[in-house]
């Protein structure tokens, strides 16, 4: 552990922005993860639904500054072209 009083905060600041960056990207992957579960079931209603969905949650994190905006700009790309090639 520091022992400079703004290094100690320092530490306790990146240990709380972490975990809520990291809270973050789990919620970021849940999202995905139903969007590519009702892709692979062939549910374009929920598919949809869940897009939706996972495009906000994308959108947020990219604005907290958890992912850059190409990364999201490509993951919302991406899960959107899964929902769109169901037939």
């Amino acid at each position: 552990m520091a022992n400079i009083k703004s290094a100690k905060k320092r530490v306790l600041v990146s240990r709380r922005n972490a975990e809520r960056n990291k809270a973050i990207r789990t919620g970021v992957k849940t999202a995905i993860k139903k969007v590519d579960a009702a892709v692979a079931a062939g549910n374009k209603e929920a598919a949809q639904a869940a897009l939706i969905n996972a495009t906000s949650v994308i959108d947020k994190a990219c604005t907290k500054g958890v992912y850059h905006k190409n990364n999201a700009s490509r993951k919302v790309s991406r899960l959107a072209k899964a929902v769109n090639g169901i037939a």
